[in-house]
């Protein structure tokens, strides 16, 4: 099967498989896991914050950040776009009574900062209290600039408010971009990473912070029911993902720019070249053409796409350019 619906459907390599049937395991709750002890202090220095706290997802890590950094009746500001508005159950005003206050996201992903300073709440008791900025990057694959950051940063800082950094992608922001994931991460108060999407770990994501703001998150997980027991076992297949899955993600980003490219040599369909920063493509189709039929018929050849117009395609470590041209290939045959 050739997937194409997103980087989440990686699947784990040999090695990730040996080392998590290998892993060195304990009951985490109690916090006599060795594996992601070993991983959360590891990975907190490795991307310069005092503490991490291993979450079984990106949504649950999340979460956990709106909830540490925001009491009931506060506010959090965040993009209109953001995965943490819109795809997220709306937990954070379900679960911690947390108001979102989404702002409309500009061309490139970014958050105008007149527009985010001007929807900070006066200190008065008709309005909620504002209390974080909440970004992401990369958003919907465009990466934002790091002179972009510092200048939230300096709003934040200006302002007395936290800034939280959905990273879910991150790591296709600094490869795109030739950095170190420090030199994105310096700027934020806290920080998730998603393990299970081009880094091709089967499960996880990191939540990182100070010491005593992973202290809160990780009482506000047990109480979610996140709390894991042997969890050593994904440790162990997230710090490959880590320390070996980072450099080929670049191989990703050559693959979507190809697809982009291939795709806008069929007739009806149109992909805008200058927006394809990472491993994500959206393709445009003509009216004229049936998306739900093509990805049907798609499916009979074993390549999976998720409906839609403009179409979303995602390049992973799953996805080889000789797959790109066999989709190319059956979707011309299905166009003509």
């Amino acid at each position: 099967m050739i997937d194409f619906r997103s980087d989440t459907v990686t699947i784990p390599c040999a090695k990730m498989r040996a080392a998590m049937a290998n892993a060195t395991v304990g009951d985490d709750v109690y916090g006599d896991d060795p594996s992601v002890n070993a991983l959360e202090a590891w990975s907190a220095k490795r991307h310069g914050f005092e503490a991490a706290l291993f979450c079984s997802s990106g949504t649950q890590a999340n979460l956990l950040a709106l909830m540490s950094h925001c009491e009931r009746g506060d506010e959090y500001l965040c993009g209109q776009q953001a995965h943490n508005y819109q795809f997220e159950g709306g937990g954070a005003a379900v679960l911690g009574s947390i108001q979102p206050q989404p702002i409309a996201n500009e061309p490139d992903g970014t958050l105008c900062l007149k527009k985010l300073s001007q929807a900070i709440k006066p200190d008065d008791f008709h309005f909620a209290r504002t209390k974080l900025i909440s970004i992401e990057n990369t958003i919907s694959g465009k990466v934002l600039p790091l002179a972009y950051l510092a200048q939230v940063r300096a709003l934040a800082d200006n302002k007395a408010l936290a800034l939280h950094l959905d990273g879910a992608r991150v790591y296709n922001a600094a490869v795109a971009l030739d950095v170190d994931i420090t030199d994105i991460a310096q700027y934020f108060d806290s920080m998730t990473v998603c393990l299970s999407k081009g880094l091709g770990a089967p499960i996880g994501s990191l939540l990182f912070g100070s010491k005593a703001f992973i202290s809160k998150a990780r009482r506000w997980r047990k109480m979610l029911g996140g709390g894991m027991r042997q969890v050593g076992i994904l440790a162990a297949a997230a710090e490959i993902a880590l320390k070996e899955n980072v450099e080929r993600l670049h191989e990703d980003h050559c693959n979507a720019k190809y697809l982009a490219e291939q795709l806008n040599t069929i007739n009806g369909i149109k992909v805008d070249l200058s927006f394809v920063e990472t491993n994500m493509v959206f393709a445009s189709f003509d009216t004229s053409l049936n998306v739900d039929e093509i990805a049907k018929k798609l499916l009979s050849k074993s390549i999976l796409i998720s409906a839609g117009n403009p179409l979303r395609l995602v390049t992973h470590l799953n996805i080889s350019k000789a797959n790109i041209d066999m989709f190319i290939n059956e979707l011309k045959q299905l166009i003509k």
